[in-house]
């Protein structure tokens, strides 16, 4: 079984179609990666594999595709955009357990609280929102700290059954990117800067916050060890700061 991978190629042809494309470096051991979980009958093999892309205006689109049977699936899809530009990131989180399904959707703000900035981002995505409310509905506790992290557009749910996943999850995806890919067509660079020094701090802040609170760091190295999941946490999912030290060096 595997419930997004379907999401994964819609992606990644539907980007295709609409942007060009070239492929972001991957390092080393990352692009392909398993262990095996369990004992005797109940042994799985859990594999992940890693994706990367990049676009005019967009510095890194990246996926890690987890498959470990019917009871661990997850994707994880995020799109950064280069630093000259104010667009928000798009972010979505698949991720089925035993207890069921956690789905996250958003288009994350640089700038949360500034009602220009939501006015441009927020507010022409939120009948989008509304319109998947009564299939989705909220999932209930979110921690107080990721909030300035999210819009007011974030779709957050956890459907009991698969079905709804296949179905209303998966149109909320494609309405999501597509919106996105809008926002990436319209977005012009950004060269005062005061703005681009504010950009920067923004996505290094929401990169540092997303690195340290990876809900994925206990799987990863349950699954593959302590050095892999840093590194590929910090070298690879959430990379900007080592990039940055990097062009500084060069």
């Amino acid at each position: 079984m595997t419930l997004y991978q379907p999401f994964l190629d819609y992606a990644t042809s539907y980007m295709r179609s609409r942007l060009d494309l070239g492929s972001y470096p991957i390092p080393e051991g990352f692009e392909y990666k398993s262990a095996i979980t369990g004992k005797g009958k109940h042994q799985e093999e859990v594999v992940t594999t890693s994706h990367g892309f990049t676009a005019p205006k967009l510095r890194q689109i990246r996926a890690a595709h987890v498959q470990g049977g019917q009871s661990l699936q997850v994707l994880n899809f995020v799109i950064f955009p280069q630093l000259n530009y104010d667009l928000p990131f798009f972010g979505a989180d698949l991720v089925t357990l035993p207890g069921g399904h956690l789905i996250a959707l958003d288009m994350q703000p640089l700038f949360r609280d500034d009602p220009d900035y939501q006015a441009k981002y927020t507010t022409p995505i939120l009948p989008i929102f509304q319109a998947y409310q009564p299939h989705l509905p909220w999932g209930g506790d979110f921690p107080e700290e990721a909030r300035p992290f999210f819009s007011p557009a974030f779709l957050w749910t956890r459907p009991q059954e698969t079905t709804v996943v296949e179905t209303h999850v998966f149109a909320a995806f494609k309405d999501y990117l597509k919106a996105y890919l809008d926002f990436v067509e319209q977005a012009e660079p950004v060269t005062d800067a005061q703005s681009l020094a504010a950009i920067e701090q923004a996505q290094l802040r929401y990169l540092r916050y997303r690195a340290e609170k990876d809900p994925a760091r206990g799987m990863f190295r349950r699954f593959y060890g302590e050095e892999w999941t840093e590194e590929y946490i910090h070298g690879f999912l959430f990379d900007l700061e080592r990039k940055l030290a990097e062009c500084s060096l060069s």
